[in-house]
């Protein structure tokens, strides 16, 4: 058998079918994301932290904290301030889990209107 260096698959034959780790570990993937979300759009912009810091009306260690993928405070407030600073739009959505078919279907939009209105 072929080994393999995917990360995940890696995890997942080390963990099993723990739920409490595997909800650790998504949350540690979001940490990461947002940490390095901000990084990203930050240099882009050809900013240092603490001019950033500058901007949001901050200080260094702030940004450093926020760019940290160990970090579990995210606000939306702050990285609203920090897309606004780097004149930028925050998209926040939500993503159905996958392999988790849903319970019962919505009615089409035009159905749930006539709903409302009843």
């Amino acid at each position: 058998m072929a080994q393999t260096r995917d990360a995940l698959t890696i995890l997942e034959k080390v963990t099993g079918n723990n739920e409490a780790v595997k909800t650790g570990i998504a949350q540690a993937k979001i940490n990461f994301e947002v940490a390095q979300m901000i990084y990203d759009a930050r240099t882009k912009a050809g900013l240092s932290q603490s001019e950033l810091a500058a901007l949001i009306g901050s200080k260094q260690p702030v940004i450093a904290r926020l760019e940290d993928a160990d970090y579990e405070g995210h606000s939306l407030t702050m990285l609203q301030r920090i897309a606004a600073a780097l004149e930028q739009r925050l998209e926040l959505r939500f993503v159905p889990k996958k392999n988790r078919a849903r319970r019962r279907p919505l009615p089409p939009i035009t159905s749930r209107r006539k709903l409302q209105q009843s």
